[in-house]
């Protein structure tokens, strides 16, 4: 393709522009689906449930009535369980959301992948 002929250059041009509105509408459409993710977990003996947005911000918590007979440091544990259980799962469905709407393969996929799992699986260690 040589740019001096003008036939030549806008059809590169319609196609460059194509590829760019297709880029944006996925990436909305990622970011739309990112923003209305929301995942429950509970820990492994059904004390607590907890309920995350995509950056593994807690929005509800629910206790099983079987809380009471519990200690506080069992409270805690479980708690603490289940909101990793749920960023595990937040960061998976994040990254099934990401292929399905930008692909795996472009740079941009990988480091908006990298950064939410970074974000939900580092955090997991610090709460």
């Amino acid at each position: 393709m040589t740019f001096l002929d003008p036939d030549a250059a806008d059809t590169y041009l319609q196609g460059w522009k194509a590829r760019i509105d297709r880029m944006a509408a996925d990436t909305k459409a990622m970011s739309d689906r990112l923003a209305d993710l929301r995942v429950t977990a509970s820990d492994d003996d059904g004390l607590v449930e907890v309920t995350i947005d995509s950056t593994g911000v807690l929005l509800d918590v629910r206790f099983h009535q079987r809380i009471q007979r519990a200690a506080p440091e069992a409270v805690s544990r479980a708690l603490m369980s289940a909101l990793r259980a749920a960023r595990l799962k937040a960061a998976d469905h994040t990254r099934e959301i990401i292929t399905e709407t930008v692909g795996s393969e472009s740079v941009a996929a990988r480091t908006i992948a990298e950064r939410v799992e970074r974000q939900l699986l580092g955090a997991s260690t610090d709460v």
